[in-house]
């Protein structure tokens, strides 16, 4: 069965894995990009047994690929990283409760992800702004053979997260980035929890190696690590360097940063969205 880690990108999904891993997947808490081989990402090419050759033929195999990967296995839970939305894909279903035993999402401040987005991948502000709010908004990666095996259907900002947020399929615990910043201990005392619970594990939180992950998985810690050790999740810019993938994290203040004519938009277009997560609507 599978326990998801989900986001819409660049919202704390790999801040959020790199804690689990840490605590869940390290003997002390002591964190090491090597523990996130543990959470692996869905859609992807590792997970499927065939070429697929259009974005519809994808999301037909998300279950089965599912099935074959994460359900034939001893009944094994495996924590699994996404960035798909709830919403069907051409009356396609992403997963079911056949498939999960629960999720964890987190939302993050639609204005922050707009500057995430622009540095992550080399988009202008008005671009970045248009990506949020498309509701066939997708991530693909295609292979060399043109495989969209790794076909991941985003939709808008706002019905991603409302799809995992409202559905009853199953349990998820739904939780924000800037807790993680104002709120660290107990929103990451509040995942194991819910990861225990789901997983009808009644062992006590060790709280020596709860401490520890949150100090190794310090936002500054893994910055100076993939400065030290390089991540390979980071991406190439178009001079052919690596862009920093742990880049302003909690100093990403949209505030300061977006331009007035994005920001009113935002303001404007998401602003029950803003009031229904508890984020300041005010320019």
């Amino acid at each position: 069965m599978i326990i998801w880690i989900a986001s819409y990108p660049k919202s704390g999904n790999t801040y959020l894995r790199s804690f689990i891993s840490s605590y869940f997947f390290s003997k002390k808490g002591k964190f090491d990009f090597d523990l996130l081989l543990n959470i692996l990402q869905f859609p992807s090419l590792k997970f499927t047994k065939k070429n697929i050759f259009s974005e519809d033929e994808a999301s037909q195999n998300w279950l089965f690929n599912q099935n074959q990967f994460f359900i034939n296995n001893n009944n094994k839970v495996h924590f699994v990283k996404t960035h798909n939305t709830l919403d069907k894909f051409n009356g396609n279903k992403f997963t079911t409760n056949q498939q999960t035993l629960g999720a964890i999402y987190i939302v993050r401040d639609p204005r922050n992800i707009v500057s995430s987005l622009t540095h992550h991948y080399s988009l202008n502000y008005d671009q970045a702004y248009h990506k949020i709010m498309d509701e066939n908004a997708s991530l693909l990666e295609k292979s060399l053979n043109n495989d969209y095996s790794n076909f991941t259907f985003l939709g808008s900002w706002s019905t991603h997260y409302k799809s995992w947020k409202n559905t009853t399929e199953f349990k998820t615990l739904f939780i924000k980035y800037e807790d993680l910043e104002n709120n660290k201990y107990d929103t990451f005392k509040n995942v194991i929890n819910f990861i225990n619970s789901i997983k009808r594990n009644k062992l006590e939180i060790d709280e020596k190696k709860l401490l520890n992950s949150i100090r190794s998985t310090n936002f500054t810690n893994l910055k100076n690590k993939e400065q030290n050790e390089g991540f390979e999740e980071s991406v190439i810019s178009s001079n052919g360097k690596k862009k920093p993938f742990f880049n302003l994290g909690f100093n990403n203040r949209w505030e300061k940063i977006l331009p007035k004519n994005i920001l009113t938009q935002l303001n404007k277009n998401l602003q029950n969205d803003l009031n229904d997560l508890g984020y300041n609507s005010n320019e």
